[in-house]
């Protein structure tokens, strides 16, 4: 495999659920051609690391802790244009797809796909190719072509990519101090932030803000 690609593939692993990351390293291993350089377990940890190791490929959970892979995908390309992830996922999701697609990703394969699909997927990305697991092609690849303009538009993305970041921490129990803390910024910033959120949303209370933030997509639902 990759023969033609004429140089070793180091791929990067972002995913919470360390048994998910040694068995995908399991597999890349297998193959001569790949290497695992680097691996994290939450999204702020994987745009750190990945700014740092540039890898060719990068392979991103959605739902991790800290920030979730469609946010951690969007930084990353954002200062990396070039990079290629491949987002994860135990979800047949519209919005899941569509997020980590509008968000830079050049391919979205089911988790439970990984073993018959990854070498296949890594090398069509690698060839400039977009690579979606057959599931997920046959049920949303229509309405991706329809509606991602449209999904653009959507409210939730009129909020901040620090405001994002925020409302997931909020969303997964964080105080302001802690959120802080987190972000390195004074809890009076955080205040603003939160201030900010809940005035464009339109939502005043945590729980309305879990509710939006598990329901877009920003946190996980598994």
């Amino acid at each position: 495999m990759h023969e033609s690609l004429n140089k070793s593939v180091n791929v990067f692993l972002a995913d919470d659920h360390t048994l998910m990351r040694q068995g995908l390293a399991s597999l890349i291993e297998k193959d001569v051609s790949m290497k695992v350089i680097g691996q994290a377990e939450n999204g702020k940890e994987a745009v750190e690391k990945c700014l740092l190791l540039r890898p060719d490929i990068i392979l991103m959970d959605i739902s991790m802790p800290e920030l979730n892979g469609i946010e951690a995908t969007r930084q990353i390309i954002h200062a990396i244009p070039d990079a290629k992830v491949i987002a994860l996922s135990m979800h047949i999701d519209k919005r899941y797809v569509t997020g980590m697609l509008s968000a830079g990703a050049k391919g979205y394969m089911l988790k439970h796909c990984a073993a018959t699909e990854l070498g296949t997927a890594i090398e069509a990305v690698l060839r400039g190719k977009v690579y979606l697991s057959p599931e997920i092609t046959g049920v949303v690849v229509e309405d991706i072509v329809i509606h991602a303009q449209q999904s653009n538009e959507h409210k939730s993305v009129s909020l901040t990519a620090k405001a994002r970041e925020v409302l997931q921490l909020l969303a997964e129990g964080n105080s302001g101090r802690e959120i802080a803390e987190k972000l390195n910024l004074s809890i009076h910033t955080i205040d603003s932030h939160k201030k900010n959120i809940m005035d464009k949303l339109q939502m005043f209370s945590v729980a309305e803000l879990t509710k939006y933030a598990v329901r877009e997509g920003l946190t996980g639902l598994e």
